[in-house]
Order: structure tokens, then sequence, then C-alpha cells
């Protein structure tokens, strides 16, 4: 089975991003059955659409799971919709900040991940890490590439499967402790059980996994 994970660069003035340190971690030990491949996309609106489908093409991947930073969050999210729209609250790392722009013109309003969401928490759970359903990816560039990346696989890329993991800060990254953290060593033995989850369930899991708010 062919899995293609990436990760971004650092952006918003920090040195490192978690999302690609743990990828490039977990592509150094994949589960067994697995050729995983990694590509780093950057932090550009447009521009990181272009590299993920050159990389998803390129990969020949049957699974696609995009990570991202989600800084405050204290466990690993498993994304499981993604809107139509960029409503940047930063500028990106080329300086281009969309407010209220559909990320594809006349594209639907949402996406579903076709990951088994609900069973890739279970398995980040079981490797005994912090892990839940999301159902907001935001509307800067995570949100923007999940979408993007449902929506190249949507159109002729039948049998594809997708979705968007985002990942708390490095303890690096918050050295006074005031956000919760993960090192990147367990961010990738989590990514490496969402791949496991991904490839072998044919069937989610039935579980709430739902939020009030």
């Amino acid at each position: 089975m062919r899995v293609l994970l990436t990760g971004f660069e650092p952006f918003g003035g920090s040195a490192v991003n978690p999302s690609w340190q743990a990828v490039r971690l977990a592509e150094a030990a994949p589960p067994d059955g697995v050729s995983l491949s990694t590509a780093l996309l950057p932090v550009v609106f447009h521009d990181a659409l272009v590299r993920l489908r050159a990389a998803v093409e390129e990969s020949g991947a049957e699974v696609v799971i995009c990570v991202g930073q989600a800084g405050g969050r204290a466990g690993m999210t498993i994304e499981r919709v993604a809107v139509n729209l960029d409503d940047a609250r930063i500028p990106d790392n080329k300086g281009v900040q969309p407010v209220d722009e559909p990320i594809v013109a006349d594209g639907p309003a949402a996406y579903f991940s076709t990951l088994p969401v609900k069973a890739c928490v279970a398995a980040v759970r079981d490797a005994g890490l912090p892990a839940s359903v999301s159902h907001t990816a935001g509307t800067y560039l995570c949100n923007h590439v999940f979408y993007g990346l449902m929506h190249h696989l949507e159109s002729g890329r039948p049998g594809r499967r997708g979705g968007f993991v985002h990942v708390p800060y490095l303890p690096e990254q918050v050295p006074d402790g005031d956000k919760p953290s993960m090192p990147a060593r367990s961010v990738a033995e989590a990514l490496t059980a969402i791949v496991s989850a991904a490839v072998t369930t044919t069937e989610d899991l039935k579980e709430t996994g739902g939020s009030l708010h």
C-alpha cells in the first residue's frame, strides 16, 4: 500500500514546524506492508496545492494524509471536514492574506475526509497518546490544503483516500510550558498508528466522536 504523508515548512516566525519533523521521523519507520513517501509543502496559498498535487501524482499514493500544526491543541486531532473558504488571520510566507475567498471557485461547500477518522483516533489512543475527532481545520493553510486535497482526489481519482491530521506544538516551541505540547517522536508514533488504521480499516468505527461546541 502506497501512502503519502505531507508536512509544512515553518511559518508565523517559528523556526520549526512539528508537522514536518514528525512526518520525517514516521517515514524512517513505516508500518509493515506500507510504502511511505513524504512531501514538504510551503505555507503559501496556491503554491501549497501545486506542490501537493504534484506529490500525489508522483507518489502514486492510494492514501494521502496531510499533517499540520495546531498550536494550543493538546493531542492529535483527526479532521473530519474541510470547507471551501480561505480567511487568513495572518499572511502566508509570501505575504498573501486572502479574506473570505473560496479555495475552488464553484466548488462544493465542503468535503468530508475519506479516512476512517474514528478508527484513526482509536489507534492513536491504543498507542497511549491523546487523540480526538476535530470538526474544524480552521481557515488558514491547513484547511486550504485539506480541501484542495479532497477536491483533487474527487476529480477523477477513484479509490484514492485522503484526510488531514493536526498535531500539537513541540516542547521547544513552548519553553514556558504555558501551552500543550508533544515530542516529535510521540507525534511520529501517532502518525504511524494513523497510517496503519487508514490502510487496514475498511469500515469506520461507529462510536461517539462529536462535540457540544
